[in-house]
Parts: structure tokens; C-alpha cells; sequence
């Protein structure tokens, strides 16, 4: 359940622990042909989700009050405040039996942003029949407006044009080249300084 004490802007509302199910649901829906997560989910796997893999992030992302889902439960935003050092060390664990997150995460470590801490958007999902009517734009425009009012930017990796042209919009620019996953999809970086 969400408490609705926690309301921000947009109706956007800030999940607790305890509404970690909500955010995996959306996600699970949200990314379930998504090419990144075929990439490191091996296609179909038996026994391999979407879920089991976004859990220790969507956990992590609710213990540092970052978690926030849309008021109808169709979206959900999975931000973490990073500091200026790279983030290996303290992130959860993945589960041992997938191979290709390892090699995932260093690809995207070597172009990961130090120098500053920052806002990492890990995940941004929206159930398939919802997109396009603001949902994703709503969770981006609440948690920015508040980097911006504290000067924080923001970093994250954009795994379509779609998302790209999306994130576009909110103020973030590409940086260099895409990251290519082996015999995968690309991703491509991007940075949000504050806007005044």
C-alpha cells in the first residue's frame, strides 16, 4: 500500500519498503520485451525474471526514499542518490546463475560519471497499454523539479530511441558514443545539470 501522506507533485507518491511489490509488478510488465533485460535475462530463461533481477535495486532505491510510483500504480521511477565516486561496491548483489549482468555492469561502469554526486535514474517503467499519456513524463518532471531546487544532476542510461527522445525532453544530453552490449543492444548515456 502506498501512503498517501507521501504525495509529491503530479500525484506522484514516494513508496516505502513495504511497497517494493508495486514497482516490481510495473517493471516486470513494463520490461517484459524490453531488449536490455532479453539481453541479460538470455532471452527465456526458466526460472530467470525480470523481478529477481530489478529487486535489489527497486530495494535499495526505497531504503534511500527515492522509489515513487504514479497514482494509479501504471508507472514507477527507481532513482538512487549517488555520491562523486562510482557505485561498485555498494550495490546489492544480483542473482549468482546470471552471467551477463557482470559483464553489463562493467561496461557501463567505465562510462559512469564521477566527480559529482548526482541522481542515478536505475529504472523508469510504465505498463504496455499506459505509455504515451504521461505517466513516464510525470515521474521524471516530480523527482527533477526537486534535483533542480537543490542544484543536484541527474545520470542514466537510455536503452531505446524512445526513451532517448523521452529523456530528451526532460532536459538530459547523450554523452559520447553508445555502450555496446556483446552481440546486444546499445545503450546510451546520458547527463541533467539542474535547470535554474
Amino acid at each position: 500500500m502506498i501512503d498517501a501522506a507521501a504525495a509529491a507533485p503530479y500525484g506522484v507518491r514516494v513508496c516505502s519498503a513495504s511497497d517494493c511489490e508495486i514497482a516490481i509488478q510495473v517493471l516486470t510488465a513494463a520490461f517484459a520485451d524490453d531488449p536490455v533485460f532479453r539481453w541479460l535475462l538470455f532471452g527465456d530463461v526458466p526460472g530467470v525474471d525480470v523481478a529477481r533481477l530489478v529487486l535489489p535495486v527497486v530495494e535499495q532505491s526505497a531504503g534511500q526514499g527515492e522509489l515513487v510510483v504514479g497514482p494509479d500504480g501504471a508507472g514507477t521511477a527507481v532513482w538512487l542518490r549517488r555520491g562523486a565516486e562510482p557505485p561498485a561496491g555498494d550495490e546489492a548483489p544480483l542473482p549468482d546463475e546470471l552471467a551477463r549482468p557482470a559483464t553489463f555492469t562493467a561496461l557501463v561502469d567505465q562510462r559512469y560519471p564521477v566527480g559529482r554526486p548526482h541522481l542515478y535514474l536505475a529504472f523508469l517503467g510504465v505498463v504496455p497499454g499506459v505509455r504515451g499519456r504521461g505517466t513516464g513524463g510525470a515521474l521524471l518532471r516530480e523527482r527533477l523539479a526537486r534535483a533542480d531546487a537543490d542544484r543536484v544532476p541527474a545520470y542514466l542510461e537510455a536503452s531505446s530511441a524512445r526513451s532517448r527522445s523521452l529523456y530528451e525532453r526532460h532536459g538530459f544530453r547523450t554523452t559520447g558514443a553508445p555502450i555496446v552490449l556483446p552481440d546486444g543492444p546499445r545503450l546510451w548515456p546520458m547527463w541533467r545539470e539542474p535547470r535554474p
